[in-house]
Formats: C-alpha cells, structure tokens, sequence
C-alpha cells in the first residue's frame, strides 16, 4: 500500500520530473534517513556516529532511528536532530561568507531552531544572530533549542517580517526558510499531504513574496539573501526565485555543489537554485537559492529608549568569575543578569530597542540583592567557566532521572550550587542545601515519557 498522493500533485510532478516519477514515489515508500548536526563546541562521542552527510562536516547518518528523548546528550546540546538537505543552507553560508564570519544574521522564520542553531555554530565571536518566530506559541521551543546549543551571541525575537523595516541595511545575511506547501515532507507527514491543494500552493508562494518585500531592506548592500522551502512547487521556488530577481536589486548566487551530491540545479530567467528531490539524494524534499543586494542603503535605526539597564558594578566581577573570561557587558532584565559580548554590545541594544525580544544570550544569574543563584541559560553556555562551579558526573540513567526532574542523590558533593553533567557535558543545575537535593532542571522542558 504506497502513499497515496493528490492527483493534481501527481500531474504536475509528472511533468517536473517526467520518467524520474515512478523512482521518486519509489523512493517516498523507503524509510526516512535519521540525520544528526554535531555541535562543534560540545564535544561528544558522536563524531563517528555514522556516515557524513556530503555536504555538511558536521552532519550524521544513523543506521537507525533511537529514542531521542531517551538520550541525555540531545539534552546536552551535543547534537540537533535535523533533516539532512536542511543542512545546506550550512554549505551556503561558509560559501558566502568564510567560516566563522562576524557578520549579522537574521533567520527570519527560525522555529523550531534547526537552522538557526546551524548559523549559531557558523559565526564568529563578534557576529550577531538574531533568530525570530512571527508565531508566538513556537518561540518557547526556539528558545530551549537555542539555549541548549549554547551561543551567547544569538536573541530571539517575535516580530512580524514588516517590523524589521526598523533596521534598514542592518543585516549582512538574511534567511528565508518560507513557510511552504510542504510537498518535500510528503514522506513523513501524512498531514501535509491532506491539506495540499493547488490553491494553497498559491496563497504560499504569494505570502512567501510578501515576506520576501517585508524584509529585503533589512539587507544591507551587498549582503546576502539565502531564500529556502521544503517544496517541489515551481511557483514557491523557481517562479519565486525568479520573481525575487526581477523586483529588486539582486544578482544571483551560484553555489559550488558535488556531482554525487545528487542535487539538481534550477535554471530559470538566468537564476539558478538547488533542488533535492527523495530518489536522488538521501534527505528530504528542499530548495534553496542566493541573491546578493546590490544597490540600497545603510540607516542608522531609530534610537529609542534602552528596554536595558546595566547591572550594579559591585557585581560584575563576580559574574565574570562565572563565565569563560571572554569580554562580556552585563544588563539587567527580570532580576535577571544577561552576557552580551561587547563585541556585539551595540547591535544587540539596537536590536532590543527595536523588536520585540523574547530572549537574549546568555541569563548568567538570577540577583536576590547581593547574592546569585545561576541560572540553567549558564549551564549550557559556551561562555561558562566550569572551573568556577563544582561538577556532579551522573551515569546515564540518573541523568534521565534529572531530565525527569525526580531527586537526584549525590554524596560528598559540596553545599551548594553544582553543574550536572553526562559524559562530561553540561546538563543543567542541583542545589545542596544540606537534608536534600534541589533538582534546578526547567520544569517546561523535563521528560515526560517513563526513565525507568
């Protein structure tokens, strides 16, 4: 029994891809590849998990799929579970920008973080990632996400494309990853394939244009736009791609690509984009094409007032004690003392004083007057000093039954705050206060399913 796909989707297929159909529903009845990203700043026992995926270094094939919520290293940040042709947008950037660029970023349409924990792990240490989700009910997944990945130079935001008209010519790098059909996630989503229609594909590639104008002079000149969907459909990719040419000032990207990747050029109106398609590479359905902003302007935003005070200097050095040593200001929001690299300190108060910011990088403590309770943000951080803090190294299974939050018992560790780790790697806190252990772990995120 295959799958049983809408006729009308059937036809157009048919006449994108002529003989190749009956190989790529072929390839639809085949399990799904399980892919795994590395996160190159939590080193792990993962690196030989399983085949690299060809274009991107730190992409992992698994032979097969386990129970991710079961593994304490996913807690960890050790490794993002991602479908592997959405890595390619990793592939682009380090073609467009060298690896490890201080450059501004924006992820314009970031939940649930695959590709905004990928751009995380790209830049360098004076870049600026802002990642935003218009849905305000998915920007708490994006934010855990982020948090556990651990980049102290990324911000969440909740703003409506239009809204980044505040920043004019401020981003070096924006991505587009278009709310689409979904016809590329046919293979794993039966409700994709329920709720196609060529009207729907319509009204996406329509509002897909219209975020693309909402945001383009956010762009700064000569900046980059990276324009993605998880669709086969030509009006939401190639027509769009082209669309995009012919409206503004952008010149076409071509992206170096390996013949054995499988991946197939699109041409069209002198554009070309990049297409995966099920039976010819090992991933899921995706396009991807690059334009470069040629003419436009850099303006300086509108400086309102600062959302953000510092925090009292009697502090600061106590603060900087708790993370790594690297030049951090620090400001208050909630009682709560944030990490911004000074590198980026201007940007990210530009950012705040213009957007809607639903979470900065990094919360390094919590003030009660002149004490500090370290907060979980800190845990998972690059910037933590894990010299600064006593470690407790659970086995696997007591680390799950942390991840549950049940009580964790320790003996001979210090009063106190202590780091909880797994395989060397941070999961998050426990308090010592004498009788008992304080399980720390954020009460939204622990594991529901049965540890035992």
């Amino acid at each position: 029994m295959g799958i049983a796909l809408p006729n009308d989707f059937e036809a157009r297929m048919r006449g994108q891809i002529g003989a190749d159909y009956d190989r790529f529903t072929a390839a639809l009845e085949q399990p799904l590849p399980t892919s795994i990203r590395l996160n190159p700043h939590k080193d792990s026992t993962l690196a030989d998990a399983g085949d690299v995926v060809a274009w991107e270094p730190q992409g992992r094939y698994l032979a097969e799929r386990p129970v991710f919520t079961l593994d304490p290293l996913l807690h960890a940040g050790a490794y993002y579970v991602q479908e592997a042709s959405s890595m390619f947008v990793g592939h682009v950037l380090r073609q467009i920008a060298g690896n490890e660029p201080d450059i501004r970023i924006l992820d314009l349409c970031a939940a649930p973080g695959g590709k905004s924990t990928h751009y995380a792990s790209l830049i360098g240490n004076g870049g600026l990632l802002v990642c935003n989700e218009v849905i305000s009910s998915r920007v708490p997944v994006l934010s855990e996400n982020l948090t556990k990945w651990g980049c102290p130079n990324a911000i969440v935001t909740s703003n409506d494309p239009s809204d980044f008209g505040r920043l004019t010519g401020f981003f070096d790098v924006v991505a587009v990853d278009a709310p689409c059909s979904g016809e590329g996630m046919f293979r794993r989503d039966q409700v994709a394939i329920s709720e196609w229609n060529t009207a729907n594909t319509r009204i996406c590639a329509q509002r897909q244009q219209r975020i693309v104008a909402d945001v383009w002079n956010a762009l700064k000149p000569g900046g980059y736009l990276i324009y993605s969907t998880c669709t086969f459909c030509p009006d939401e990719d190639e027509n769009n791609m082209a669309w995009i040419k012919s409206t503004f000032a952008a010149e076409p990207v071509e992206i170096s690509i390996a013949p054995d990747w499988g991946v197939t050029p699109i041409e069209k109106d002198g554009c070309t984009g990049y297409r995966f398609i099920q039976h010819l590479t090992r991933g899921e359905g995706f396009f991807c094409c690059v334009f470069r902003k040629t003419d436009g302007s850099t303006a300086t935003p509108k400086k309102l007032k600062t959302k953000l005070s510092p925090v009292p200097k009697k502090l600061v050095q106590r603060l900087n004690e708790m993370t790594d040593g690297a030049a951090f200001d620090y400001y208050l929001r909630n009682d709560t003392a944030i990490a911004v690299p000074q590198a980026i300190a201007t940007d990210v108060l530009t950012v705040a004083d213009n957007l809607n910011v639903r979470k900065m990088r990094t919360a390094v403590a919590h003030i009660f007057g002149d004490k500090l309770a370290p907060e979980h943000d800190l845990a998972q951080s690059w910037a933590l000093n894990r010299q600064a803090f006593a470690a407790v190294e659970l086995s696997q299974q007591d680390a799950l039954r942390y991840l549950h939050r049940d009580n964790v018992f320790v003996a001979d560790a210090p009063a106190g705050f202590n780091l909880v780790t797994f395989n060397g790697l941070p999961l998050g806190w426990i308090k010592n206060i004498g009788n008992r252990w304080n399980n720390l772990y954020p009460q939204n995120w622990k594991i529901r399913m049965n540890v035992e």
